[in-house]
């Protein structure tokens, strides 16, 4: 059943008996003995005090200018690039002969 659909009447008997619900909850747990309150405390947050505050504050500080020197140190000089090896003319020739070869027996096979 939706609460959106009870009429005024049955909404407010149902308050009543919860309220009753909870009121004889209360008065059982006093009777052996139990807290009355049976939700647990709220837990305090923990706060930082300034001075631990500002030591992280300095770190921090000191990362980032870090980090800002060392891209800075990058972007001037720029890391050599890798020479690429390059064949040779000869070995050019050697490996298209090869190939040549291959291909060539290969079509020779097929038909």
């Amino acid at each position: 059943m939706n609460i959106y659909d009870l009429s005024i009447n049955q909404l407010r008997r149902a308050t009543a008996i919860k309220e009753q619900i909870e009121r004889l909850t209360k008065e059982l747990r006093s009777i052996f003995g139990a807290p009355t309150n049976s939700r647990p405390a709220p837990k305090k947050n923990q706060t930082m005090s300034a001075s631990t505050k500002k030591k992280i504050a300095a770190a921090q500080k000191v990362r980032w200018a870090n980090l800002r020197r060392a891209k800075a140190t990058r972007s001037v000089k720029p890391a050599a690039k890798a020479k690429k090896k390059r064949m040779t003319p000869a070995a050019r020739a050697k490996l298209s002969a090869k190939l040549k070869a291959y291909w060539a027996a290969k079509k020779a096979g097929n038909k």
